[in-house]
């Protein structure tokens, strides 16, 4: 595992600790993780059926998803998520930045952790302003970059786990250095520094609360999130049938 996986799996144990303390969940469930060096059994067992629809483990999803049935029955309880977009409103962050606070790790909580950031706002670019979007991305690069302007300084758990002698990779190296000349740097920027701090088992955080900002600034698609023929449909029904065959 290289240092940037390290930095992502580091992320996802937090935000896992943190939904532990403060919710008890009544059924673990993981999409079967396995030894990818084991090729999956063709054809079935005698008698057995590979899944090619709903996993009964789950809880279903409504004939017509929307982003909120999401963060309910796959990403749920999100108190990471849900703690950063607070934290901006709290800030007097414009709609947009609370926008992304709220959906900036979604990529980690339903499909995959690896360059989360660039996942997430695959996922979210056909239903949000492209600012939203753009700095949700680039919000994975400049987590590892200071920016004393805005108080935003290295996190300290990073030096902690990977050393003082840590260097990101080039592409995230590059990706920082065209964002921070980017028009829509700040956005991204302030994702970050709400990202941070936002990490407290002493506060609940209801998802109602985002309900009009999400309803200003998220298209939701008629026929349901992965339904309909987005360019990113087919993440969202990855993280609806998680275990299907093919």
């Amino acid at each position: 595992m290289n240092t940037l996986a390290r930095a992502e799996a580091a992320e996802h144990a937090l935000s896992e600790e943190l939904d532990r303390l403060v919710i008890v969940k009544s059924v673990i469930f993981t999409s079967g993780e396995r030894d990818p060096r084991v090729p999956v059994p063709r054809p079935p067992s005698e008698g057995k059926r590979f899944l090619m629809s709903h996993d009964p483990r789950l809880p279903p999803m409504p004939g017509k998803p929307t982003l909120f049935d999401f963060f309910r029955y796959r990403f749920a309880p999100a108190n990471h998520l849900l703690q950063s977009a607070r934290l901006a409103q709290k800030n007097g962050m414009p709609e947009k930045v609370v926008l992304a606070c709220l959906l900036h790790d979604i990529g980690i909580l339903g499909f995959i952790r690896g360059d989360h950031g660039y996942w997430a706002a695959q996922m979210v670019e056909p239903y949000v302003d492209e600012e939203v979007s753009w700095a949700i991305r680039y919000h994975q690069a400049l987590r590892f970059f200071p920016d004393e302007s805005v108080g935003y300084r290295y996190p300290e758990l990073y030096a902690k786990l990977f050393g003082p002698e840590y260097v990101p990779e080039p592409y995230i190296q590059e990706a920082h250095r065209y964002a921070r000349a980017h028009k829509w740097y700040m956005t991204a920027r302030m994702l970050t520094v709400n990202d941070l701090y936002a990490f407290d088992p002493g506060v609940q955080v209801e998802l109602d609360e985002f309900t009009d900002i999400v309803g200003r600034h998220f298209r939701q698609p008629a026929e349901g999130l992965g339904l309909d023929a987005s360019p990113s449909a087919h993440m969202w029904r990855t993280i609806m049938w998680p275990t299907r065959y093919l």
